[in-house]
């Protein structure tokens, strides 16, 4: 029996937490990917808490009327920001359960540029 797509992400995403978890001084950077959004989180999974925010539907990003794969860098640079803000320079990349391609990619890249380190 095959699986569907959200089934296959779904396993992926449970293996890779498995192993991916965020504390307060290295929170963990989760990535969600809709058809036409995209969104990031820094979490500390130890007290449960989301320390910082980022998406593509913010004002500011968009306003900026950019293709997908640019908002995603965007996000990624915003989320640095705000992360940067809250104190924090150091993050586990938590993809989500998506390849790392196209736009998490260039959210990864964004954030690296943003002056996260992970």
């Amino acid at each position: 029996m095959a699986l569907s797509k959200e089934e296959r992400r779904e396993r992926i995403r449970f293996r890779i937490r498995k192993t991916v978890s965020g504390n307060a001084q290295r929170p963990r950077l989760a990535v969600f990917r809709s058809n036409k959004e995209i969104y990031a989180q820094l979490i500390d999974d130890l007290s449960g808490v989301t320390l910082a925010a980022a998406s593509s539907r913010d004002k500011d990003i968009d306003a900026a009327s950019v293709n997908k794969s640019e908002a995603a860098k965007l996000v990624g640079q915003s989320v640095a920001q705000k992360a940067l803000k809250a104190g924090v320079t150091e993050v586990t990349f938590d993809r989500g359960g998506y390849l790392y391609h196209g736009r998490v990619k260039s959210l990864a890249e964004g954030a690296r540029e943003g002056g996260l380190k992970f």
